[in-house]
């Protein structure tokens, strides 16, 4: 997938190169290259063997947007609306895979978010980490097989969950303290 995303662009800047008057300054921040390999496309020394992608077909770009920045050398082309719009995250529940390799960095990420953040739950914990309650247990109360090589590690350094995720879960940690926190009453003091 990763080794996909350039190919299109260059794909792209292909067609650009090919079909239309546009500069390679233009081409270049459409398709996110630099100035000097789309100049590099057009000589025939980059990209050579790729197959052009027409982005009027794909969505991306409207033959008037193109015609609008031919006629005027210093416009940037602006991506398709309706495309823009069609392109979201998408917020439905993907099981989370872990590498082999990562698996035993596993009870290292548990161990630092119990001895950094000691009021996290177990729900909390298996959302970031993607583990048990059994093995979360048997960490907080150092009964792991494998307690004396458990190692507090951060958890986004070990790259169980990135940052954002880490960071909701405990905005939502503090959150909800917030709400359990019993609300003072301020006593009236009266001179005498």
């Amino acid at each position: 997938m990763a080794q996909e995303l350039p190919l299109m662009r260059k794909a792209t800047a292909v067609w650009l190169v090919e079909n239309t008057s546009l500069t390679f300054s233009q081409i270049a921040s459409f398709c996110g290259l630099h100035e000097l390999e789309v100049q590099g496309i057009a000589d025939g020394d980059v990209a050579s063997g790729i197959i052009g992608q027409n982005p009027i077909l794909s969505g991306q770009l409207t033959r008037e947007e193109i015609e609008r920045c031919e006629k005027d050398q210093n416009a940037h082309m602006n991506l398709n609306r309706s495309v823009a719009s069609t392109v979201k995250s998408s917020d439905k529940k993907i099981g989370r895979y872990t590498p082999i390799a990562r698996r035993q960095d596993k009870p290292d990420g548990i161990a630092y978010l119990l001895k950094y953040y000691p009021e996290i739950t177990n729900s909390q914990i298996k959302k970031l980490v993607g583990t048990t309650d059994k093995m979360i247990d048997s960490i907080r109360d150092r009964s792991h097989w494998n307690m004396k090589n458990i190692k507090p590690r951060d958890v986004v350094l070990l790259g169980l969950c990135n940052q954002s995720q880490f960071n909701d879960i405990l905005h939502n940690e503090n959150a909800e303290k917030e709400v359990e926190k019993p609300k003072r009453k301020k006593k009236k003091v009266t001179k005498k």
